[in-house]
């Protein structure tokens, strides 16, 4: 209880100060500032709350996060997660260190047990925890691999803070309650119900266009609303995209080159000093050797159903004659020619079960898995000549030798399953035989032992020899794309940049509002050069840059830089206009009412007066005027028969009457009201304390993406 007191008696806010710290790495480049930090500076990427996040700390934590992560994450987006979690994770721990919590050996143990419960590794025989194994595991960590060690310990580091976390939200729940008068007022929200006459002054009755808001008008908007207009500092660009893409010409030259694949070719062989003559695509009876030598896709030796083969081309491909050829065609960034090798009736699904032996290199082989291949499929050879001999001692032999975790608990079954779901040599097997077929086959993943235990209705299928050209420009195609991007930018020098790309029929592309942390530059990906260079002190207004991106060129023209503070006038003008707008049609339809019953007020603007029935607060809707709690609030604050004054609406002014007021029915007891509203409090502390924690808190984040080099 005392915890839950120091919780209640204390803020929740914490004040969260970042030290401006230089941060230069090749990973990302995410710390920039001037010469005037200190040794101890540079070596500190930020502080938070008084704790130094070291540089060298900052960066491990990177490499790890970028490992896991792999190709799916740009190295930007990864340090800003690492950043983001050393900021949430100093935040949280002023509030367990404030309130004395902690993670102790005990838990730790208890932690650990809960998490590696089912982890074979750890299991005793009688499929239990066994402390002794995972104690032995860590030991041997320590004395064998300082690396797996060290992995270990931040896992352990990972499952307390995730445990502490659990703990304070958990203490922060347990002092939310939903008290009876909480209840009961709860009830009354949506019991207390008000019938009420209206007139509505609707802020589309005066147009628009007579309204005159000048930038004096906005600016004074701003200063009165300046936590909704509070902006990072900002950079407008403009570019104009050189696309390197393929032309008509280079796409039929493409079609030409593959078309005359098909002929047969008669060379001159200056060893032989004689002319030989190389056979066609269509001649050839060496399909795959044909395909691997002339195509951009390897030769596919799968067979194929109608539908698998790609929609558009699939009538025209599937019937086909052995040896005949369709195309070229176009596919998926490519131009193909298809020819058909073979055909043949193959059921659609199978059913097997099976014994996967694992080999030392095997995809997927555990750890401790020491079997040679040779060891293996001598293994598994002996499986299969117990299996034919006695099929029901395979459920037994799976769980004593099988490594498949996917099918062990089936007896090694995997159900009803189409064609090419399994690797290639596993499939050839289980389509390709007959049901009761028991054999032995290699795979990356090692060797199984396989019995076919059902097939499902043959169809026809057919494999198909494809030779594939990328579709992709041509040198001189790229040459051209160079020279035109040169010479824009040559011409800029002399020539303004939206005018010279109007004269040249070019697209220019406007980006504003980019952020230094930003690295997405919309039309041309992930471009984190050009970012830098636009917050680089160096870069003026007006300047102008060539970028190389993927597809070709950007010649780039940063337009503008907006500084960490309010914004601008012309920036603000988009949300701003409106509502300055609507305070003037408030002033206006105020200053011309003089009206004070609901009748002289609807006579007066050429309106009725309209009625609404059932009003609650829980839900502050009128019907035929929309969502009004200024209105609806004002209402249940009249009495019977009392009028009100203009009332400022969302959708124009109301001038109301309160008709009847209706109670909401007393109950004996509050307590389930009283249970929604603790239900409520306690679902939004998962998503709101930290961000609420982190909102007051005073963070300043300085850093800046520096180049790579």
């Amino acid at each position: 209880m005392a915890i839950l007191n120091k919780i209640r008696q204390r803020s929740l806010f914490l004040i969260i100060i970042i030290a401006l710290a230089l941060f230069s790495f090749v990973l990302g480049g995410l710390i920039k500032n001037g010469n005037s930090l200190s040794a101890k500076d540079q070596n500190t990427v930020g502080t938070v709350n008084g704790k130094e996040i070291t540089r060298t700390a900052f960066l491990e934590k990177v490499e790890v996060a970028q490992k896991q992560a792999g190709a799916s994450a740009t190295n930007t987006q990864i340090m800003n997660r690492v950043w983001d979690q050393e900021v949430r994770q100093a935040v949280l721990q002023t509030q367990f260190d404030e309130l004395g919590i902690s993670v102790e050996k005990d838990q730790m143990r208890d932690l650990l047990k809960k998490a590696l419960a089912t982890t074979p590794q750890f299991l005793n025989e009688a499929g239990l925890f066994d402390e002794n194994k995972l104690n032995e595991y860590i030991i041997n960590l320590k004395e064998t691999s300082p690396q797996a060690y060290q992995d270990w310990i931040n896992y352990e580091e990972s499952l307390a803070e995730n445990a502490l976390q659990q703990n304070y939200f958990n203490l922060v729940k347990a002092g939310l309650t939903g008290t009876l008068e909480e209840g009961k007022f709860e009830h009354q929200l949506e019991g207390n119900k008000v019938d009420i006459k209206f007139v509505q002054i609707p802020f589309s009755s005066i147009a628009d266009s007579t309204i005159t808001v000048t930038k004096s008008d906005i600016s004074s908007y701003i200063d009165k609303h300046k936590k909704q207009y509070q902006v990072d500092a900002s950079r407008d660009v403009n570019y104009v995209e050189f696309k390197e893409v393929a032309t008509v010409e280079d796409e039929n030259d493409i079609k030409a080159s593959l078309t005359n694949l098909l002929k047969d070719q008669e060379v001159y062989n200056e060893t032989t000093k004689a002319t030989d003559t190389i056979t066609g695509f269509l001649k050839t009876k060496n399909n795959e050797d044909f395909v691997n030598s002339n195509s951009d896709i390897k030769f596919d030796s799968r067979f194929l159903f109608k539908s698998s083969i790609p929609k558009a081309v699939s009538d025209s491909i599937f019937n086909l004659s052995v040896g005949e050829v369709y195309g070229p065609y176009k596919d998926n960034g490519y131009f193909k020619i298809s020819k058909l090798v073979a055909v043949k009736q193959i059921p659609d699904s199978a059913k097997v079960r099976h014994i996967l032996i694992p080999f030392v290199g095997a995809r997927a082989a555990a750890q401790d898995v020491t079997r040679t291949d040779a060891e293996a499929k001598q293994l598994a050879d002996s499986i299969l000549a117990v299996v034919k001999s006695n099929k029901s001692k395979f459920p037994d032999l799976v769980k004593e030798f099988s490594s498949d975790q996917g099918s062990l608990d089936k007896e090694g079954r995997y159900d009803w399953h189409p064609y090419n779901s399994m690797v290639p040599e596993f499939n050839d097997f289980e389509f390709e035989g007959k049901v009761g077929d028991i054999g032995v086959v290699k795979t990356i993943f090692g060797y199984h032992v396989i019995e076919i235990e059902g097939q499902k209705d043959k169809e026809k299928a057919v494999q198909v020899a494809t030779i594939a050209r990328k579709i992709e420009p041509s040198q001189a195609t790229i040459d051209k794309v160079f020279r035109d991007a040169s010479n824009f930018e040559i011409s800029l020098e002399k020539k303004d940049f939206q005018e010279l790309a109007k004269e040249n029929k070019y697209t220019v592309r406007p980006v504003n509002g980019i952020k230094v942390l930003d690295e997405n530059i919309p039309g041309i990906g992930n471009q984190r050069p050009i970012v830098r260079w636009a917050f680089d002190e160096e870069s003026e207004v007006g300047d102008i840059k060539r970028f190389d991106i993927p597809s070709g060129y950007a010649i780039v023209q940063l337009a503008a830089k907006h500084k960490e503070g309010l914004m601008s006038v012309e920036e603000a003008t988009i949300t701003a206009m409106p509502a300055i707008r609507k305070e003037k049609k408030i002033q206006l339809i105020r200053d011309r009412v003089t009206a004070k019953t609901l009748d002289d007020l609807a006579a007066a603007e050429k309106t009725t007066v309209r009625t609404a029935s059932a009003i609650n607060m829980m839900n502050p809707t009128i019907s035929g005027a929309g969502r009004e709690p200024m209105v609806v609030g004002a209402a249940f604050g009249l009495k019977e028969g009392e009028t009100s004054k203009l009332i400022d609406g969302n959708n124009g002014v109301y001038m109301i009457q309160v008709e009847k007021v209706t109670p909401a029915v007393k109950l004996d007891n509050y307590q389930a009201f009283a249970n929604q509203v603790e239900k409520k409090k306690m679902s939004v502390v998962n998503s709101k304390l930290y961000n609420a924690l982190k909102e007051a808190a005073d963070i300043e984040d300085n850093r800046v993406k520096t180049k790579i080099e």
